[in-house]
């Protein structure tokens, strides 16, 4: 899909988030390792949960829809195996590992041992006791049952910690997981795992404990948070535009280091209380001028951590808004490989970056963003050009948007709706 965006408009308005397409993919794969219905509700209808819901069908799920809410019943298990085009189109379809071993106790994944993609999956599974045996396609897993197992992930890795929660919940007895991640998509995990049975001690945090299933696993009833990095890329996207938007459904826990992050960027919001106690209305007022917040003249260093730290996710919008606030700007992406890459685009519509290294990069501002041909790689820059165009002057074309509705639930049309001129020039 190639879209155009007029900039420099500013939006108006009450914004609504969809639910986290990230907890709507982990719960879907849980939702497999019982017989009984469980239902989702807040799913968002993205290109990922899409993929998900497919190939819980062709493993034997009846996937029932109601707008934003789903059912899932799986009598049977089908299919032991998972192929490598799969896995390395869709790397979250690992997660249905669990349900595949719970009910079936072996499973086959397709997998080019030079790709060290899957490798801390697997060596996470093996340090649980479950038997991995390499074959000339991939590699063979055997559930082995366990009384009492304590592990320590080399890196709290967000896949790793969902498939050691869900196979400590139906294989072991008691599990220690010494740092887990602890995203909030994993914390509703957890508490659908203890809906299901298991005993969980310390969801949430860093040190969980899995005391697992005396029984069959039971069904579920889940409502999925809304997304928190959706919430804070409109509240961006709103800052560098000008606007005054309102943005429904706040969970203030998820969003206190985003938030304390943007301070120092300059961005002034308040948030207001609503009938909900776990949730919040977050304004984003029209900024005055936006400048970094630091002691005497120095640079304003914004590192990514894993969670509750910065998020990753946030590094690409984050440079963005970096562009637009007066002041020098350190962004340090701790996480991930080529994260920043993507500056050359920012660069080419006129903003003052120096790329360092594939992991830092010096944003000068404030500067003027100007209209500009961009080809998005994938979901998270794709939302952060999205916003660099619709701060720049002029015109710009994007190409592969349809890389931003695979984790954002209709984003295009609901900035359309308060404001935003973009129209689909071709889908």
């Amino acid at each position: 899909m190639r879209i155009a965006v007029q900039g420099q408009t500013a939006l108006q308005g009450d914004y609504t988030p969809s639910g986290n397409s990230n907890a709507a993919i982990a719960t879907i794969a849980a939702s497999l390792l019982t017989d009984a219905p469980v239902t989702l509700q807040h799913v968002p209808n993205t290109l990922s949960t899409e993929q998900m819901l497919h190939l819980a069908e062709q493993l034997g799920a009846t996937v029932t829809r109601n707008e934003s809410t789903i059912q899932i019943e799986t009598p049977h298990i089908q299919s032991r195996s998972l192929s490598a085009s799969i896995i390395n189109s869709f790397p979250a379809s690992l997660l249905f590992l669990p349900a595949i071993l719970t009910r079936r106790r072996h499973a086959h994944v397709e997998w080019e041992q030079s790709s060290p993609r899957i490798y801390p999956h697997l060596t996470a599974m093996q340090d649980l006791g479950l038997t991995i045996e390499p074959d000339s396609t991939g590699v063979s897993i055997t559930a082995v049952p366990w009384d009492t197992a304590e592990l320590a992930l080399p890196w709290p890795s967000v896949t790793a910690t969902a498939l050691v929660c869900m196979l400590a919940a139906t294989l072991g007895t008691k599990t220690t997981l010494y740092n887990a991640a602890s995203e909030p998509h994993l914390r509703i995990l957890q508490h659908q795992l203890v809906q299901m049975g298991a005993k969980i001690e310390g969801i949430g945090s860093n040190l969980v404990t899995i005391y697992g299933l005396s029984g069959e696993p039971s069904g579920a009833n889940i409502q999925l948070p809304f997304d928190h990095i959706e919430i804070a890329s409109v509240a961006a996207i709103a800052a560098i535009t000008g606007g005054q938007v309102s943005i429904q459904n706040v969970h203030l826990a998820d969003m206190r280091m985003i938030l304390k992050v943007y301070e120092r960027l300059g961005l002034r919001y308040y948030l207001q209380k609503t009938d909900d106690e776990a949730n919040r209305i977050l304004h984003i007022p029209e900024q005055d001028s936006l400048r970094v917040q630091v002691i005497g003249d120095g640079t304003l260093p914004i590192d990514t951590s894993p969670w509750p730290g910065f998020p990753s996710d946030l590094v690409a919008i984050t440079t963005v808004l970096a562009t637009q606030v007066r002041g020098t700007t350190l962004i340090h992406e701790k996480l991930f490989d080529n994260r920043l890459l993507f500056t050359d685009k920012l660069k080419a519509m006129g903003a003052q970056v120096l790329l360092c290294d594939p992991h830092r990069a010096i944003v000068i501002g404030k500067c003027q963003l100007y209209g500009e041909y961009i080809d998005s790689p994938d979901v998270r820059v794709g939302m952060a050009l999205l916003a660099a165009a619709l701060g720049a002057e002029g015109e710009s074309i994007i190409d592969n948007a349809e890389l931003i509705d695979r984790t954002f639930e209709q984003v295009i049309t609901k900035l359309q709706y308060i404001g935003a001129r973009i129209e689909v020039v071709q889908s």
